[in-house]
């Protein structure tokens, strides 16, 4: 077999089978591993609702809804609900954005936080995974709080810091923060037409069934 001269155009046309084939064998093992990498960040972030909130009996997953960036959940016990599950984050990390699920009690106290995922520093900034730092969360109102800012104590609040890891820190805090804000704001203290935390019915439902019943007992009067 005759030696293919060695030319640029030979060159280019063998980078270019190389990157062709590379390319289908990666988009080949892209599609059999993303339902699996879906189904298995999923599973994590069942577990981590199961870990933060009290005991429940309904599928919080299916009570999902996107706030402000941010996915709560709902969870009751015999038709009361006992909590909220909040899936936050903070682009504030040393290694930048790591996610959060923060679990709400019906009057905004915190019951536990877990770490969903983060890229902080070995042994520094990943201490945020360790109980030590996160229990200290456990039980906390921040609307008891100075200024209801969560903070570290550096910068005059109630947490204590990881040792040489303070950004890391900050940045956790950053991540409860901004679900407490969202959760007090739409559940909370709710808008008008917000859904009763306690009843599952709406300002709007609640005033258009006392408007019919008040109507319905004139017209009766009316009519004796």
């Amino acid at each position: 077999m005759a030696k293919l001269e060695s030319s640029l155009m030979n060159m280019v046309l063998s980078l270019f089978v190389i990157s062709l084939v590379m390319a289908a064998a990666l988009g080949f093992v892209y599609n059999i591993t993303k339902e699996p990498i879906a189904e298995a960040i999923k599973a994590k972030e069942v577990n981590a609702i199961k870990e933060v909130l009290p005991p429940f009996d309904n599928d919080p997953v299916s009570t999902i809804t996107d706030i402000e960036g941010l996915s709560f959940y709902k969870a009751t016990m015999g038709g009361e609900i006992v909590g909220y599950a909040a899936k936050t984050y903070t682009d504030k990390g040393y290694s930048g954005r790591f996610d959060l699920m923060v679990g709400f009690l019906p009057d905004g106290t915190i019951n536990k936080t877990v770490v969903l995922q983060q890229k902080e520093t070995p042994g520094l900034g990943n201490n945020i995974l360790q109980p030590k730092f996160s229990d200290q969360f456990k039980n906390i109102n921040i609307a008891n709080l100075n200024d209801q800012l969560l903070s570290v104590k550096k910068d005059g609040g109630t947490i204590d810091a990881i040792s040489a890891a303070t950004i890391s820190s900050r940045a956790y805090c950053d991540g409860i923060q901004k679900a407490y804000n969202a959760f007090i704001t739409n559940y909370v203290n709710k808008p008008t037409d917000s859904v009763d935390m306690n009843t599952g019915d709406s300002e709007s439902d609640v005033l258009s069934d006392t408007t019919t019943n008040a109507e319905s007992k004139e017209s009766k009067g009316g009519r004796k």
